[in-house]
């Protein structure tokens, strides 16, 4: 028999998929960063890898989605406190160095296009084949597969 997920300890929507759809964002389980999508009380949320993380955080700062529900609503802060779990785990010097200058522009309060280009420079060579707004909406595809 498997167990049953322990609940999230926290979660901040970055905003909804479609204007009164579900809401996509991030919480944590157990020190670990997730996706988390969501719709009314239900929740349903998976691991998320430095590079989702990132889609999540430009689609924050591009304010790509509509409105998140308010009570939930990701801050600057939030995404600040991601980021530097990002630099602290991340062990490429370069890139380290890249989301230092991203946290630096959330910090100093630049505009969200600034702090997205800065964010979207620090994804893994490669992946800026995919769009980052498309890597959160299949993230939240495949959470909201079967349900």
């Amino acid at each position: 028999m498997q167990r049953p997920a322990s609940p999230l300890e926290a979660v901040w929507a970055i905003g909804r998929i479609a204007p009164g759809g579900p809401w996509v964002g991030i919480g944590l389980r157990g020190g670990a960063w997730r996706c988390v999508v969501g719709m009314g009380d239900s929740q349903r949320d998976a691991p998320a890898d430095a590079d989702l993380l990132l889609a999540l955080a430009i689609a924050y700062f591009a304010e790509a989605f509509a409105e998140a529900p308010p009570d939930i609503e990701a801050t600057q802060s939030d995404l600040s406190s991601l980021v530097g779990h990002l630099i602290r785990t991340q062990p490429d010097a370069d890139r380290r160095a890249l989301l230092t200058e991203a946290l630096d522009a959330i910090d100093d309060g630049l505009a969200g296009d600034a702090v997205a280009g800065r964010l979207g420079a620090a994804r893994t060579p490669g992946s800026d084949r995919v769009d980052p707004v498309e890597r959160v909406l299949a993230a939240a595809r495949d959470l909201t597969a079967g349900s």
